[in-house]
């Protein structure tokens, strides 16, 4: 290779610094500084957020969020409620087991820490079904804490500028880039913008997430245990009702997977066996 194409092929290779300048570029273009959980530093709000966004679009949440918080605005509001109050709010958003986890999160947050969220990370991540990713988003978000994480628009931007001839990327190789990319007392401003990026390049066609060596092919819905429990939350929500009429709701021929999971769910706490029927639990 000539000494002028080696010159020319280094300056278009992407670093860390031209990463940081082209991310935060596209921020002050197109960010999408509207999103309410991006106009707060409550790190209540914040956790509510982060668990809502979890594998549910923008677009359903913002509502159902707004709605959420008005019916419990502190954690304190939300530890008091009853589990179903909170499983009625929550419909629209899917993956009910989220909401008894921030339900439980919350209780475990006035219980253990005076109705404060923590801003520790190993006290976020004591707390029910708080992982690695949550823990990290909130201390970054709420508390503009120096942290390392990845999630699905984050692997977006990375792999689409620093990996695109790559297979089997390990998000260990993806943690090392942003550590390197990360701008010291930023976090909030950063990660915000991170994530738009990678919502802007998965919109605009990008689709590289399955060169990461994580990816899975998500099951379709239609048909799936998910689909089963999500019909029967969806009708207890709207009050009591039988065996017989919940046997029915997805028809004949999935009534034996639906009684199946009304099963479950009555075993993992969601619903409570009523005279004559079923209801979701207090």
């Amino acid at each position: 290779m000539l000494p002028r194409q080696q010159r020319l092929l280094q300056r278009s290779r992407m670093t860390p610094k031209r990463f940081r300048e082209t991310v935060y570029a596209h921020y002050e273009r197109e960010g999408r500084h509207h999103l309410p959980w991006r106009r707060t530093r409550d790190p209540y709000r914040i956790l509510v957020s982060e668990i809502m966004l979890q594998q549910t679009q923008v677009d359903r949440v913002r509502p159902l969020y707004a709605r959420f918080l008005e019916r419990f605005p502190t954690v304190a509001a939300l530890a008091e409620a009853p589990l179903r109050e909170v499983l009625v709010l929550w419909q629209g958003l899917g993956y009910n087991r989220r909401a008894r986890m921030l339900h439980d999160a919350a209780k475990a947050i006035v219980a253990t820490h005076g109705g404060k969220v923590p801003k520790d990370i190993q006290a976020l991540e004591a707390l029910p079904g708080i992982g690695h990713y949550t823990a990290r988003a909130v201390a970054a978000f709420a508390y503009n804490a120096d942290v390392v994480f990845v999630e699905t628009n984050l692997r977006t931007a990375v792999i689409h500028e620093f990996f695109k001839d790559r297979e089997e990327v390990r998000d260990t190789e993806i943690l090392a880039v942003l550590a390197k990319a990360h701008p010291a007392g930023e976090s909030r401003r950063w990660y915000a913008a991170l994530m738009d990026y990678g919502a802007h390049l998965k919109r605009s066609g990008v689709r590289v997430n399955a060169k990461s060596a994580t990816y899975v092919k998500q099951a379709p819905f239609r048909g799936s245990e998910r689909e089963a429990r999500g019909a029967l939350l969806r009708a207890l929500a709207k009050g009591p009702k039988t065996r017989a009429y919940l046997a029915g709701i997805l028809g004949p021929d999935r009534k034996e997977q639906v009684l199946r999971n009304l099963e479950r769910l009555a075993a993992e706490g969601f619903v409570t066996r009523a005279k004559g029927g079923y209801r979701l639990s207090d």
